[in-house]
């Protein structure tokens, strides 16, 4: 139980630390998501905030969606050796996008490229839902919105991926759809602002050295390690035992 929760935190400041990505590749997709609302709705924070929780709620959603996913796909590898080749993996990943964003690794963006197929898929679907007009058509169109190729989501999904469960995989990446819900929320009510703040050099490398230290922690934290390998060791014992 220990491990699990270790992933939901993990998780969940990888989305809080992420803020000035999100805001630089989010931004401006919320930001014309709102230009696509009525008048007489943006001109009102009090009315546009409901649609701004709409798309979150949809992006969210699609997060937890993959992660049920990658833990179905990952499940296979919920073993001991398994379980320590997803860890250290998640580490790399973390440790390249914390890279990326200080600025020091600007190849790992070619990462993002990975989602690029599905994404060609989804957004003429997404296109249909514009202009916005009802809550319904925010949240689907939040919903195609958190498919959009994104290195910080892959690296929440390496996270989501030690679990070996699709259930408790969801549940980390719920974790991390909420760490970024206040950048996103944000940068939808006050995007000139937070976008401002996203193209700060010195707020960029933070934000990537921040991950960078999480994943070493990760990795330089025995006792959580030890606690994930003795979790999986007795579900797996458990599992044989059933059949």
């Amino acid at each position: 139980m220990e491990a699990i929760t270790g992933s939901y935190i993990t998780a969940f400041l990888l989305g809080l630390f992420s803020t000035v990505h999100c805001l630089a590749m989010c931004g401006s997709v919320i930001g014309a998501l709102t230009l696509s609302l009525p008048v007489e709705v943006r001109e009102s924070q009090r009315k546009m905030l409901p649609y701004v929780f709409n798309y979150n709620l949809g992006r969210i959603l699609s997060y937890t969606m993959a992660g049920a996913i990658v833990g179905l796909l990952s499940s296979p590898l919920a073993t001991i050796d398994g379980h320590t080749f997803l860890r250290y993996l998640s580490i790399v990943v973390m440790i390249g996008m914390g890279l990326y964003l200080a600025g020091w690794f600007p190849k790992f963006a070619k990462m993002e490229s990975l989602g690029a197929p599905i994404w060609r898929w989804l957004q003429p679907i997404g296109q249909k839902f514009l202009p916005v007009k009802a809550f319904s058509q925010a949240f689907w169109l939040g919903m195609v919105w958190g498919w959009l190729p994104c290195g910080l989501v892959y690296a929440a999904l390496a996270v989501a991926a030690t679990v070996g469960d699709p259930v408790k995989a969801s549940l980390v990446m719920l974790s991390f759809g909420l760490g970024t819900l206040p950048a996103v929320m944000g940068a939808g009510m006050f995007t000139g602002l937070l976008a401002s703040l996203a193209r700060a050099k010195h707020m960029r490398k933070i934000a990537g050295v921040s991950i960078i230290v999480m994943a070493l922690m990760t990795l330089l934290l025995p006792h959580q390690h030890m606690a994930e390998q003795h979790d999986i060791e007795f579900h797996h014992i458990n599992d044989e035992a059933t059949k």
